[in-house]
């Protein structure tokens, strides 16, 4: 219960700015531009939102351009094919061929994938309505993501470095425990447990990577630059400790019963270290 409790509160603020930003696209495509079916606009925005604050804008570029190129690629497909399973299968194919060369990433592909069925399946002016839900969407999250709720290097940095230690702490802890138990059973499905935590480290080199493109594009500061290359620096080395406490559990797991027994107070000791840090 405690880590649903965390979870729901580090990330109620962006769900709370996901739902007003699909509000506001809904209204601004229904209402100033008088769309009939505004769909799109706010699903836009959701998925250029619904990512790590860092890469929100990224994110909405590349929702943009997955869909424009699979619009693009829908209406060709369309006006030499017309309707059909061929057109369809042969729309995707260029389309998702196209947002290969064009970014690669996956969620270009999903949008210039549905972008061209859209367009095969209900006409021009569906794949039209398509982009302009998108620019729209689009406009939006840019508007919440960079101007209004725009993502601080730092502190982006330090939450991920936060959350990492405090996950390999909990891993440490729950692996002591188990060792106490000295059930061989349970010692195993702790290990599943533990490799869960794997996790953390990516996120945190998506925070190092995400950090360092709000910070070219935001801190203009020498000092704001400063802090954040040695927060950088803290991190790599967090990385590595993370891998070594990975190591150390599964050498642990790998002991006998009474060996587990002996260094399970090590364990104990080295996960009350981390979380105190």
């Amino acid at each position: 219960m405690a880590r649903v409790r965390k979870r729901v509160g580090d990330n109620l603020w962006p769900v709370l700015q996901q739902a007003v930003a699909a509000a506001l696209s809904w209204w601004i495509a229904d209402d100033l531009i008088d769309h009939h079916v505004p769909l799109f606009a706010p699903i836009a925005t959701l998925v250029a939102l619904n990512t790590p604050l860092g890469g929100r804008g990224t994110n909405t570029v590349r929702v943009l351009v997955g869909v424009i190129s699979g619009v693009v690629v829908g209406q060709l497909a369309f006006d030499l094919l017309g309707h059909g399973a061929v057109t369809v299968g042969a729309a995707v194919l260029c389309a998702l061929l196209v947002a290969l060369v064009l970014d690669g990433e996956r969620i270009t592909m999903a949008q210039a994938a549905v972008g061209a069925v859209i367009c095969v399946a209900a006409g021009r002016q569906a794949g039209s309505d398509r982009v302009l839900d998108a620019l729209v969407g689009g406009a939006v999250a840019l508007v919440f993501s960079q101007l209004l709720f725009p993502a601080r290097p730092l502190a982006l940095l330090r939450k991920a470095e936060s959350t990492t230690l405090s996950g390999l702490a909990d891993a440490l802890g729950l692996t002591a425990r188990e060792m106490d138990a000295g059930d061989d059973e349970r010692t195993f499905r702790t290990w599943d447990e533990v490799r869960a935590v794997y996790a953390l480290l990516d996120d945190l080199g998506r925070a190092r990577t995400d950090s360092a493109a709000v910070a070219g594009r935001t801190l203009h500061r020498r000092g704001g630059r400063e802090h954040l290359t040695r927060e950088t620096v803290t991190a790599l080395h967090l990385d590595l400790l993370g891998n070594s406490c990975f190591t150390l559990v599964r050498r642990a797991l790998a002991l006998d019963t009474r060996h587990r027994q002996e260094f399970a107070p090590v364990l104990r000791a080295l996960a009350g270290a981390l979380d105190a840090l």
